[in-house]
């Protein structure tokens, strides 16, 4: 490392370490926001599946900015997010080495998407998760058992999670396993909170009652995966000379002769990609509906088109459900699974608080050059086809 004439910081950051594949697919919350007893209840995150890219071109709302009142085109991420179902709640108390799990209910009806998950196996099981809880809403001494354990909760937990998991039917994918997380229940007191979640189970929870336009969110997922690398493209070190003996996609001193060993901050060759990762303030551009057929409609563009570009969405396909449009990309591949989790922080900066004017949302293909935002206008310019024209008649 010495007789450097400039200076040259390490490649790679350390704090990513250890850079091996992730031990499961679903991103995990693993902080929830701060509480605030004086806000109404109200929960905290949401899961939905990357669907894919488009641009839009916005005016930007920001005095004393260089783009003040000016035109910008933006990429933005389209993730679908159908209703999440709530099928238990957890109390959690603290102890002196943290939170712990105290009680938990679920609820009488439980559909086979989320008992799939309870198996590795689905059909050579027998299917009985929880049966027995269905059981236990069925006669006296359950009900009894299960308002103590409310009760409970309301007494001595601290914090109340909701179990939701996601409807696999909706997204249209080939998965059939619905995906399970506790969602934490901020605001008021704990009662009210226990009150709440119970309020909530079998019911369907709409993206929309969490998140709304221009809020700022925080995305939690897994990268996609790149198998194993060598150094120059896993840490991005530098090439070596082009004479270089046995190959030049390598470290050329991996460490000293003592201490015999090398040392864990060295690059070397590994796996790369799918890692767990957690992106904080994604601004929210829309909250899409579903059914609506002018959901990429703006106060400038006025034409009736869906969200959904001509196509559909590259090895997605369509988006038939509410939706988030996110500014900025999203990780992992299309089709995989994303966790949004309200902010951690309190927004002052003039960016995040910003509110977003969209002119322009781009429905064209993205499979060729795109040169039609809808099916009407590629046919008003092209010409019908004989198939349609023969259909008309």
């Amino acid at each position: 490392m010495s007789h450097r004439k400039f200076k040259a910081p390490r490649h790679g950051s350390l704090g990513f370490l250890p850079r091996k594949r992730c031990a499961r697919h679903r991103g995990k919350v693993k902080s929830f926001p701060r509480d605030d007893k004086s806000k109404p209840c109200h929960l905290t995150a949401f899961m939905g599946h990357k669907a894919g890219m488009t641009h839009i071109l916005r005016e930007v709302d920001r005095v004393g900015s260089r783009s003040h009142k000016k035109e910008v085109v933006e990429a933005v991420t389209i993730i679908e997010t159908p209703p999440m179902i709530a099928v238990g709640v957890v109390g959690y108390i603290e102890t002196p080495r943290g939170l712990r799990t105290f009680k938990t209910v679920f609820s009488q009806h439980i559909s086979d998407e989320c008992k799939r998950r309870f198996y590795k196996n689905w059909y050579r099981s027998k299917k009985k998760a929880h049966t027995r809880t269905a059981q236990k809403w069925a006669d006296e001494d359950g009900k009894m058992s299960i308002e103590s354990d409310f009760a409970k909760m309301a007494k001595y937990c601290t914090v109340i999670r909701v179990l939701c998991h996601t409807q696999p039917k909706l997204f249209k994918l080939k998965e059939k396993k619905a995906h399970i997380m506790e969602i934490q229940v901020n605001g008021g007191e704990v009662a009210d909170k226990v009150t709440f979640a119970r309020s909530m189970l079998e019911k369907p929870i709409s993206v929309k009652d969490l998140f709304s336009e221009n809020e700022m969110i925080d995305i939690i997922g897994v990268t996609q995966g790149h198998g194993f690398k060598g150094v120059t493209y896993r840490w991005g070190t530098k090439k070596l000379p082009r004479k270089t003996h046995k190959g030049l996609r390598k470290v050329a001193c991996i460490g000293a002769w003592h201490p015999s060993k090398v040392c864990w901050s060295v690059p070397r060759a590994g796996q790369f990609g799918y890692h767990h990762r957690t992106e904080v303030n994604k601004k929210v551009y829309r909250v899409g509906t579903k059914g609506d057929a002018k959901s990429a409609s703006t106060p400038f563009d006025l034409t009736d088109k869906a969200i959904t570009p001509m196509g559909g969405f590259h090895h997605y396909g369509q988006v038939n459900e509410d939706f988030l449009m996110l500014k900025g990309c999203v990780m992992g591949p299309r089709k995989r699974v994303i966790t949004l989790r309200k902010s951690l922080l309190v927004h002052t900066k003039r960016v995040a608080l910003e509110k977003v004017n969209l002119k322009f949302i781009d429905t064209a293909s993205k499979w060729g050059h795109g040169r039609f935002q809808t099916d009407a206008e590629k046919k008003a310019f092209m010409g019908l086809l004989k198939k349609d024209r023969e259909a008309m008649e």
